[in-house]
């Protein structure tokens, strides 16, 4: 068993468990929580200490640690000289929080468009401001191939009630990547996905799929170093950011991002003016936020 322990900070505490609350369990003592998503057992202390701990640890501790800790993979700094040629990358936006869809983008950029990229200063959308990638991402469309899917709440919840977040994410990046295909008519070289569950869990998750691509290459953080998976990061973004928007409006509503306090507080307040009966087109049922807008009502 790989034992991984890092010390981190009270905000990526609560992105970690942001990413994984799904797989939450009874936690030990002394401890924030514990999660055990496939393979690996996470366990959050009150000391700010998290142990992960399982065959595939490295992978869900690598977006915590720093470059030189989990970049060690000789294999992995060979594959990234695709990052200066054509390839394709793959991100989703909007797992992590209550309220809006999911969106999950294929992107592909030629070896010519990376100096007009750098320009851009295209990067993971996690680290630009909303405002920036409304302007950046419409620029990306009209250049790159793409493929772009939304995924309701409505439409998430009714999935949910067969399919993990792991597997519906591994469905949709899949379809994105057999949409990308088709529209370029091959796909490059080089594949990227950015990594959220074991290789082997991902084709697992796409077995029953009419049509799986294969051969992608899978690696955390891949958006600090594949200029198509920061592309296809900021359309993710900006097709969440809008499907947001249009959300608020369609409900008279203003909705906190994220699955913290302010979450509850909105989906309380969402119930009390619309009925709980209408939570569903809006919220994502399975996160711990519905047992707590029960508990504020």
């Amino acid at each position: 068993m790989n034992t991984i322990t890092l010390l981190l900070t009270l905000p990526q505490i609560e992105r970690l468990y942001e990413g994984w609350h799904e797989f939450e369990v009874k936690a030990p003592a002394y401890s924030r929580y514990q999660l055990k998503p496939e393979n690996c057992t996470i366990t959050a202390y009150q000391s700010n200490k998290v142990v992960f701990q399982g065959k595939d640890a490295a992978i869900y501790a690598a977006p915590f640690q720093t470059e030189e800790s989990f970049d060690q993979s000789q294999g992995q700094n060979d594959f990234r000289r695709f990052a200066k040629q054509t390839h394709a990358g793959s991100d989703e936006v909007g797992t992590g929080d209550y309220f809006g869809s999911v969106c999950v983008c294929a992107c592909a950029v030629e070896k010519q468009d990376l100096a007009w990229l750098e320009t851009l200063k295209v990067n993971d959308s996690k680290q630009i401001n909303d405002e920036v990638i409304l302007k950046t991402a419409p620029l990306l469309m009209e250049r790159l191939a793409y493929s772009l899917l939304i995924l309701p709440p409505a439409k998430y919840n009714q999935i949910h009630q067969q399919c993990n977040m792991n597997q519906i994410k591994a469905i949709l990046h899949n379809q994105a990547y057999v949409h990308l295909k088709h529209k370029r008519g091959e796909l490059p070289k080089a594949a990227i996905v950015d990594q959220f569950t074991p290789q082997a869990s991902y084709y697992r998750y796409c077995k029953d799929q009419k049509e799986i691509v294969r051969g992608l290459h899978f690696e955390t953080k891949a958006e600090s170093h594949y200029p198509a998976v920061a592309c296809a990061s900021m359309i993710a973004r900006c097709a969440f950011l809008k499907a947001w928007t249009a959300m608020e409006n369609q409900w008279d509503m203003t909705f906190s991002k994220g699955a913290g306090n302010a979450a509850d507080q909105d989906g309380a307040a969402f119930v009390r003016k619309h009925g709980e009966q209408h939570l569903k087109e809006v919220a994502k049922l399975h996160f711990k936020n519905t047992e707590k807008v029960a508990d504020l009502l």
